[in-house]
């Protein structure tokens, strides 16, 4: 059945990546106040009959007026650089974006999925990491404006299930990667095939041995619509993630070699409250969606050297 589908954050690194997978069959609205989304991601769908893009902020004045099924929660920045930018208004994202587009689901009897983050995890003191481990995250730290959003805003989505029976879903997403990541995203997979194909030095914190498993952005998207899909009773939260861990200093040397790059690495001071570990237990994820990675970790990075490769035209 043809569904009305709200994506807000839709020109980010994920949104773009759900846009491409739901628009054949389904009517596609974006909302992106465009803060870390790229307009260039979304313009090749401005003359298709299935979609509509809003500049909008879901935090302020959220004026929302077409009838709706489903929405994908995704606007929040997710990099450290973009996300400690402007920290105040990250929070506000979380926060108060949540109270908009669950009003807004509410009024719809939409169903309605939030992308929380490993990140409300902290530094774990658990390892793997599963879903009923409450964390260990600094509330005052440098992080804490993303870390202590994503929590408030799960606690306001199962307050709006409690409260009013809002159909919420909640998983909460591990490191991805994959095309469509900015140049400039900070995270640390485009950061590594940008150097290395740049022939830049490549910049490592720590020792290289903190630890973080990577999904490529394909099977992400395959397991938000299959928690989108599960019945009203299926709350979540689920983490989704590739249980693959490596180290820092491996992926480094992984990237440069497939990129057969002149680079060297260099070692920096590990940023404030960096999680050493980070790993998922995805048992809820197989159990209840039948869903497990399937893009081994090397073909998603071929793939994304190649999408790097053709924006920095190299």
């Amino acid at each position: 059945m043809r569904k009305k589908i709200l994506i807000t954050g839709g020109a980010g690194f994920l949104g773009i990546n759900l846009v491409n997978k739901l628009i054949t069959e389904n009517d596609i609205y974006v909302v992106d106040n465009l803060s870390s989304g790229n307009i260039n991601n979304i313009s090749i769908f401005n003359d298709h009959p299935n979609f509509k893009f809003i500049n909008n902020d879901i935090s302020k004045d959220f004026n929302f007026n077409y009838q709706i099924d489903e929405i994908y929660n995704l606007a929040c920045p997710a990099s450290p650089p973009f996300y400690q930018m402007d920290p105040i208004q990250t929070m506000k994202t979380s926060v108060l974006g949540s109270f908009n587009v669950l009003d807004l689901a509410l009024r719809n009897d939409a169903k309605i999925l939030q992308t929380s983050t490993s990140e409300i995890y902290g530094d774990p003191l658990e390892h793997p990491q599963k879903e009923s481990y409450k964390g260990n995250v600094n509330p005052i730290g440098i992080r804490s404006c993303y870390d202590e959003g994503k929590r408030a805003a799960e606690s306001i989505f199962f307050d709006y299930n409690r409260i009013h029976n809002t159909k919420i879903k909640v998983v909460r997403i591990f490191n991805t990667y994959g095309p469509y990541m900015n140049i400039d995203d900070g995270r640390v997979v485009s950061n590594f095939i940008c150097q290395a194909l740049l022939n830049r030095d490549i910049t490592v914190y720590g020792n290289g041995n903190q630890t973080r498993s990577f999904c490529f952005v394909d099977d992400m998207i395959d397991g938000l619509v299959k928690m989108m899909n599960t019945k009203n009773s299926v709350l979540g939260p689920i983490n989704l993630g590739n249980p693959y861990e490596l180290t820092m200093l491996s992926l480094a040397q992984e990237v440069i070699k497939l990129t057969k790059s002149k680079s060297k690495i260099i070692f920096q001071d590990l940023p404030s409250d960096d999680p050493v570990k980070r790993k998922p237990d995805i048992s809820a994820a197989k159990e209840i969606l039948k869903w497990s990675p399937k893009v081994k970790f090397t073909d998603g990075l071929i793939s994304s050297i190649d999408y790097f490769k053709n924006k920095l035209k190299v």
